[in-house]
């Protein structure tokens, strides 16, 4: 049986191949790396009946516009996003959360999110893509990862592996919430701040910066000021660390980001609200709350426990 294929007419924003991220590979100098919104990536490929680390194409802010080729394709769209699908002269409004079938010539154009970064884009039976390191994961400031390890290219095409001919139909009704706090966690070199910084970080908002990206998040805000060290020996770092570089304004690593550095951490955001971080648009504001260790665990049993319970509805 032939299988289907797709043309990228357009690669829209930081378009990538992603899964649920590598493993392991610190001691190499390779991150997690992975989807940055774990939850609707997981929404994306269950929806088109893929199992949990399917590749899916991530996007930011503006999405690819894809042209079927070949054959025919079910996809869903994640995320709070505004897209359309093209069958000949026909144009239609399309939804997230909601699958939809394709045929020869059809197309989709992911035109925006809305108030938010990333998207996800799946496909029944996944990418013919090949993995690298054991995952699906581009990382492309290492030119790691499917894809020769870039981002993915107008004019490229891609085949897709068991694909089903007939449609899938499912949906999930599902609202991408907001929350007032970002919960943080002390950092390995917290008490290296005053008691003013620490309070301008819990108590004041904070911009995302547009110099922001997989690798890590930006923040402008009060400045906070290192009474210790400015620098530090560099050593490991983890996702959601916040370093504090020379000019006070921290920096979030995200799932890209170096595996040493050498600024100090003044806390670590916690992983039940990583998903909401990430869906800060440049420009928007942020406010932090320091908890404890025990209740960042009970959070992360209820993220948990929602997601499963999302998954089970569709």
């Amino acid at each position: 049986m032939t299988k289907s294929k797709i043309k990228i007419l357009r690669e829209g924003i930081n378009s990538t191949f992603q899964d649920l991220g590598r493993n392991n590979l610190y001691h190499i100098g390779l991150p997690f790396s992975g989807a940055m919104d774990k939850r609707n990536y997981l929404i994306a490929n269950k929806l088109v009946g893929n199992r949990d680390n399917e590749a899916v194409i991530e996007f930011a802010y503006q999405g690819p516009i894809i042209k079927v080729e070949d054959g025919s394709v079910n996809f869903a769209i994640s995320g709070d996003i505004k897209f359309n699908i093209k069958k000949g002269n026909r144009i239609l409004n399309g939804e997230c959360y909601k699958t939809y079938f394709l045929s020869k010539n059809d197309k989709i154009d992911i035109i925006s999110t809305n108030n938010s970064v990333y998207g996800y884009l799946s496909v029944s039976g996944g990418f013919d893509i090949e993995k690298n390191f054991g995952s699906f994961s581009t990382t492309v400031r290492a030119n790691v990862g499917p894809n020769n390890g870039n981002k993915i290219s107008k004019n490229t095409t891609f085949l897709i592996k068991n694909q089903k001919n007939e449609q899938i139909k499912k949906n999930l009704k599902y609202l991408n919430s907001k929350i007032e706090y970002i919960r943080l966690l002390k950092g390995t070199n917290f008490n290296y701040f005053s008691k003013e910084s620490i309070n301008g970080l819990t108590g004041k908002e904070f911009s995302v910066s547009k110099l922001s990206d997989r690798m890590g998040m930006r923040l402008q805000g009060p400045e906070i000021k290192n009474s210790k060290e400015t620098n530090i020996r560099s050593e490991g770092l983890v996702k959601g660390v916040v370093q504090v570089p020379p000019d006070g304004n921290p920096i979030i690593m995200l799932s890209d980001h170096g595996t040493i550095g050498g600024y100090p951490k003044i806390a670590v955001v916690i992983s039940a609200d990583y998903d909401k971080l990430i869906q800060t648009p440049p420009g928007k504001k942020l406010k932090f709350k320091l908890i404890e260790l025990k209740e960042a665990e009970k959070l992360h049993k209820l993220y948990q426990m929602e997601t499963e319970n999302l998954l089970n509805q569709i």
